[in-house]
């Protein structure tokens, strides 16, 4: 063996076994045989520091209920019950028995009432778990503004040293709101995926997608970067979410992957308070991750789906749609006459590039329906999990896939399946004339687009 057939020898076996990592998760480069050689280069970090380094996160605010473990997150009149009340979003102690009551600010009075505790039924056996405090509005109270929890009785002299929650969405709206369309994504966690980050952003904006809502443990400095771009914009809105200063947060789906007090990284509670936050603000909620996208099938945007779907299946029901695993692992061309646009522009952006991800594994009949998520109109929910909602005014329908689906793109990890199995999907394709130029724009524009 010469020394050049050694150096390509290395270089097979490198690319072969190398594994990288970003957001928390192995990232496998599997060597692809000569028919199914993909068309892209992998993409490299830009660099160690600013590319993979996660920077620690800024603690979220919550106000510890004292004289209890409860803590709460934010508060919310509630306009669609019989008898208004307050709903104080919080993460509970599940088995702590405790008994509230709420002191609510109205006009200049402090009045209190008895709170009733409901813990959601989606806590994955972790110790705490989401919960809701109602707060029931005394008679003479129109538009409380603030409210104070604490263990029942509230005493005079102890008035004065409770902490208050504003009461968000004082005035309901029924017909005209700020946004179409807002997602919301929770649990941001070691992320340096900047490429796909900026993808499905403007892949968003695409579908008519004008808020995002990114509930943010922690990312890396480019990450950082291009969530300042799009705030500054007027698209995002990051609220912190570290929650490690009050709990130690689990980093998997169940105790027994990842013992903590609570899932997933406080996943649930955020999604939940992004449904309230954002009840009077958007017309439509998504409640989907970073890496996953929801594609109409026979329209281009949300903007004429969700009309669609609400002629078949009915108006204010809660939507869900299949998912489709898209491994990151492969990385082939489609087939001809089809092609990629230019991406040579992207192999120095830290992440994955969906672009050259465009194969799903086959359908499991018994799986099918896991791993989905969610559309709703979120004045119909009163509350919602990670698959699905918990409580709603109307039930759910399944959206057929041949109308819309989910395209989750990330890696699978150990998997048996070949490339060879792998099923040709070209809907994102036939967003690339206009995602690529958006793509590029953003990256130049945050300076993490190397140019000659």
């Amino acid at each position: 063996m010469n020394l050049q057939q050694l150096l390509q020898f290395i270089r097979m076996v490198n690319l072969q076994f190398r594994s990288n990592r970003f957001d928390g998760m192995p990232q496998i480069q599997v060597l692809i045989s000569s028919e199914l050689k993909p068309s892209v280069p992998p993409t490299e970090p830009q660099s160690p520091t600013a590319g993979r380094t996660v920077l620690k996160g800024q603690p979220a605010r919550l106000l510890r209920v004292k004289g209890s473990r409860t803590l709460l997150i934010s508060a919310y009149l509630e306009h669609r019950t019989t008898k208004k009340e307050v709903r104080v979003i919080a993460i509970k102690l599940r088995r702590e028995k405790v008994v509230l009551q709420c002191l609510l600010r109205c006009q200049d009075q402090q009045l209190v009432s008895e709170a009733a505790i409901r813990i959601h039924r989606d806590h994955f056996r972790f110790p705490y778990g989401t919960a809701d405090v109602l707060c029931p509005v005394p008679s003479g109270c129109e538009a409380p503004t603030h409210v104070a929890i604490a263990p029942a009785p509230i005493k005079d002299q102890e008035k004065s040293e409770l902490e208050f929650l504003e009461i968000k969405n004082q005035k309901a709206l029924n017909n005209s709101f700020p946004h179409n369309f807002t997602c919301c994504f929770s649990a941001m966690y070691n992320f340096t995926n900047v490429l796909q980050l900026v993808q499905n952003l403007e892949m968003l904006q695409l579908l008519g997608v004008n808020r995002v809502v990114v509930y943010k443990t922690n990312c890396s400095a480019d990450v950082q970067r291009v969530l300042d771009y799009y705030s500054h914009k007027g698209l995002v809105e990051v609220i912190p979410w570290s929650l490690s200063k009050y709990l130690n947060v689990s980093r998997r789906a169940r105790p027994s992957q990842s013992p903590g007090d609570i899932h997933y990284f406080g996943q649930i509670p955020a999604l939940n308070d992004c449904l309230y936050r954002s009840m009077y603000r958007s017309r439509y909620v998504a409640l989907h991750d970073l890496d996953e996208l929801i594609l109409p099938q026979s329209v281009n945007s949300w903007t004429e789906l969700l009309p669609l779907l609400e002629k078949k299946y009915g108006a204010d029901r809660c939507y869900l749609f299949e998912n489709s695993w898209i491994p990151t692992e492969f990385a082939l061309p489609p087939p001809k006459p089809k092609a990629l646009p230019p991406q040579d522009q992207w192999q120095n952006v830290s992440g994955v590039n969906i672009l050259a991800h465009l194969y799903r594994e086959p359908i499991v009949p018994r799986l099918r329906r896991r791993n989905f998520k969610v559309i709703v109109n979120p004045r119909a929910v009163f509350a919602t999990s990670v698959h699905g909602v918990l409580k709603a005014k109307k039930s759910s329908v399944w959206v057929n896939r041949k109308i819309a689906r989910m395209y989750h793109i990330k890696p699978r990890g150990q998997t048996s399946v070949k490339p060879q199995s792998l099923i040709y999907e070209g809907r994102l394709l036939s967003y690339s004339a206009d995602l690529t130029p958006a793509v590029n724009a953003v990256l130049r524009e945050t300076r993490l687009l190397q140019t000659a």
